[in-house]
């Protein structure tokens, strides 16, 4: 069955139109029908004759869904309608192909069963196994990442269902800085990312109108701000927020993206280039191991670079090069005064 977006959209419109036998529908018709879907959903248009001629050839043929199409004259043109009143792909059994892909999305479902906030995991799966008659296998073949014992679990739906419903939220968040003390916020809940297996936050804090990230696992509770007007985002599309960065931590704006250069061991630069840092990443030099960045120095850039040990150097820029080499050598004090202080047996 398709999996092209573009194309799914397409044949549910397709098959609005022939399932509609009040009216006629000529293949200019269907074609508009198509083009207006698409501009809905994406705010896209642009559909040929061809394309639709070929996605009712699809749709007619066994790998399609064998609609039952018919083509009335009209004079010199034809209009195009289910023969059967009451057709619809919709209705269809699944194929085999469709059941197994379902029964995958069960199983890997299955693995957020017994998470905190994840009650709603348990009736989707619930449905879809009495829906569609299937059961998700027994055995386990699939894992993630997530820590069920991380803190702030509890307050992610809270946190979804807030960015959902339009609702601020007034938050006691615990600080690590200026002694640890706990401080109440409201924030106007945008969006929630996973980063390095912890949940972030991001919203429109009310006292000091910018964008906050919050850390889950720092929230002390969580309320609805019932006095409080929610402002709507208007400005920032998250799709392309985190675009220019490593990690979550957004840069003040006065802070540019810069060119990294990094230089990898013959043993690990294939990982390197097979999941890259991001995906500004390009390969400068197969030969020396070398690749570039295109992002904005953040704390998390630093971390993931140090993560990489002695199989990475930092060639340029010399400001974070410099910055790298002063974390290092910090660290070695640690261990080389150790040594120091040891007697030889």
């Amino acid at each position: 069955m398709p999996t092209n977006k573009n194309a799914a959209i397409r044949y549910q419109a397709l098959d609005k139109c022939f399932r509609d036998h009040r009216h006629r529908y000529y293949i200019d018709d269907l074609i508009a029908a198509c083009e207006e879907a698409l501009y809905y959903y994406n705010g896209i248009g642009g559909v040929s004759r061809r394309q639709i001629f070929e996605d009712i050839k699809f749709m007619e043929s066994d790998t399609g869904w064998s609609i039952p199409l018919e083509r009335k004259k009209d004079g010199k043109k034809v209009y195009y309608r289910y023969a059967q009143s009451g057709f619809s792909i919709n209705k269809q059994p699944l194929t085999d192909e469709e059941a197994q892909q379902l029964k995958t999305v069960i199983l890997t479902l299955s693995r957020f069963r017994g998470l905190p906030s994840n009650e709603w995991v348990e009736e989707v799966i619930s449905n879809l196994e009495w829906r569609f008659n299937l059961k998700g296998k027994d055995e386990n073949i699939i894992s993630f990442g997530q820590n069920p014992n991380l803190k702030g679990l509890e307050f992610l739906s809270n946190a979804i269902d807030a960015a959902s419903n339009h609702q601020p939220l007034k938050i006691e968040y615990h600080n690590y800085k200026n002694g640890g003390k706990d401080f109440l916020l409201v924030v106007h809940p945008y969006y929630v990312k996973q980063y390095n297996n912890r949940w972030f936050l991001f919203g429109l804090d009310n006292n000091r109108m910018e964008i906050s990230n919050l850390a889950l696992d720092r929230i002390v509770s969580i309320q609805v701000a019932s006095d409080v007007t929610f402002i709507p985002n208007e400005t920032i599309d998250f799709d392309c927020y985190f675009d220019e960065i490593v990690g979550v931590s957004i840069p003040k704006d006065d802070v540019k993206k810069e060119t990294i250069i990094l230089r990898f061991t013959d043993a690990r630069f294939p990982y390197v280039t097979s999941k890259p840092i991001h995906k500004s990443q390009t390969v400068v030099s197969e030969e020396e191991h070398i690749i570039s960045l295109n992002v904005k120095p953040t704390h998390e850039l630093v971390q993931q670079i140090l993560s990489f040990g002695a199989d990475i150097e930092v060639l340029l820029p010399e400001t974070l090069r410099t910055q790298i080499a002063g974390i290092i050598a910090e660290n070695y004090k640690k261990y080389f005064s150790m040594q120091n202080t040891c007697i030889p047996m």
